[in-house]
């Protein structure tokens, strides 16, 4: 989530894990995490080549808008298809959603580091692939979900998830997702830029995140 273009990838190489020096232990927490990370970033790296190869392979007008944020963010934003400056950009919450999100989550005291955000739809001639939400879910293994409007909160309850139960529309309100995924449903940000009142209700439901942040332990 950024409102500058990413930096161009080089690939999706990921450096072996160096073995622990004399005075670390094998097996300590930071290494395990690190693993993790680098882990999570493969498997983004490689999901987003497929995305792209499809792509290439169908002779899609243009490449596809691709996700923004931490590889194992706890929050993962969704939106159900991408602005004209995020297809420019090919970068999902780019321009002035991402703007808009940022200032959102800055006043709310969140971590725009915990924030990953994606697309229902990555290629508008692919269309919703379920395929690759569900990966990318299981990839970053967020703590919590935000449907953004009423297309991904369809997308979302489609999804064949391990112990997932459908989400209600209730805007604002802390639903459980799965047993370890919760969901906050929020308007669409793309609809809630230029309206007082739209922008009002998006607020009104976004602000959950704050308190949903707040309670989390710190550990």
């Amino acid at each position: 989530m950024t409102s500058e273009p990413p930096p161009k990838r080089t690939g999706n190489r990921v450096r072996a894990i160096r073995p622990p020096g004399p005075d670390e232990t094998p097996g300590a927490p930071e290494d395990i995490q690190d693993a993790y990370l680098k882990r999570a970033i493969a498997e983004l790296g490689a999901l987003n080549d497929e995305i792209t190869a499809w792509a290439l392979n169908h002779g899609a007008s243009a490449l596809p808008v691709l996700s923004s944020g931490a590889p194992q963010a706890e929050i993962v934003m969704m939106k159900w298809t991408a602005s004209l400056a995020e297809r420019q950009e090919g970068v999902a919450y780019f321009g002035r959603a991402g703007s808009a999100i940022l200032k959102s989550v800055q006043r709310l005291g969140v971590d725009p580091l915990s924030l990953y955000g994606t697309l229902c739809v990555k290629i508008n001639e692919a269309g919703f692939r379920p395929q690759w939400l569900t990966r990318e879910l299981q990839i970053v293994m967020p703590k919590l979900i935000m449907p953004m409007g009423d297309h991904a909160l369809e997308a979302i309850n489609s999804l064949v998830f391990p112990g997932s139960t459908p989400l209600q529309n209730t805007p604002g309100v802390v639903q459980s997702w799965t047993p370890t995924i919760e969901a906050i449903v929020v308007p669409d940000i793309d609809e809630s830029l230029d309206e007082q009142s739209a922008k009002r209700a998006f607020w009104a439901a976004f602000r959950t995140l704050g308190e949903w942040y707040l309670a989390q332990p710190p550990y």
